[in-house]
């Protein structure tokens, strides 16, 4: 439910009120008693970010999330450990050579 501004053109005064969109606009100031409120319009309710931060990237697609996991998985070609053994046979080589 909103809240609404309202000013009395009789005395001047302003407040606010909470009701529900199809509830009738108050006539009666609460200062003076006298019908003379109108609803003034406002500006509405600004839109609060709270959070670490937003960001393009956090709303993603599932099936965008999961090709980037498919991206970051090793694949057999580049397996870290096989390099190292590779370079650990050459090594041995070279050393029983001198």
């Amino acid at each position: 439910m909103p809240t609404y501004d309202y000013k009395c053109d009789g005395c001047e005064h302003t407040w606010e009120e909470f009701h529900s969109m199809t509830a009738e606009p108050t006539k009666k100031c609460p200062t003076c008693g006298k019908k003379k409120a109108k609803r003034l319009i406002g500006a509405g309710g600004g839109l609060i970010f709270k959070g670490t931060g937003f960001y393009q990237t956090d709303y993603r697609s599932d099936s965008y999330k999961k090709s980037a996991d498919a991206d970051k998985a090793p694949s057999a070609n580049t397996d870290p450990k096989a390099s190292t053994d590779s370079s650990k046979k050459s090594e041995s080589k070279t050393n029983s050579s001198e």
